[in-house]
């Protein structure tokens, strides 16, 4: 689903802000973008990214695993997605994340999790 012009707006916004080092302020528009629509790939990402370079780890991860869901079979998500886990000290789960970012790289595919099976 594309995003409204509204949204487009609000994420260019937050893009502006981070040129100017404005991180908080970005982050915060990318935020509102995803709540405005939980489906853009590209403000999740750039949300991933924001929370990163302000030392907010566990969210970064948060819009990371977003972005890999999304889009189970996009390289950069899988990547931004080990370096989020790297800054939190969450070397296996970097590992694994990187590892799938390099099946990308060669062409493969990443399969979507199945929903484990319930105890009901």
């Amino acid at each position: 689903m594309e995003p409204s012009p509204e949204v487009e707006a609000l994420f260019d916004d937050a893009h502006g802000d981070l040129a100017l080092g404005e991180l908080e302020e970005a982050a915060a528009k990318y935020r509102r973008c995803t709540e405005l629509n939980p489906e853009f790939f590209d403000a999740w990402h750039a949300l991933g990214m924001a929370m990163m370079k302000l030392g907010r780890y566990p969210e970064a991860i948060e819009a990371g695993l977003k972005t890999v869901e999304l889009r189970p079979n996009d390289q950069l998500a899988w990547s931004s997605l080990s370096l989020f886990y790297v800054r939190n000290h969450q070397i296996p789960e970097a590992e694994s994340a990187g590892t799938k970012a390099k099946i990308l790289s060669w062409g493969g595919k990443i399969k979507k999790a199945e929903a484990p099976p319930s105890n009901g």
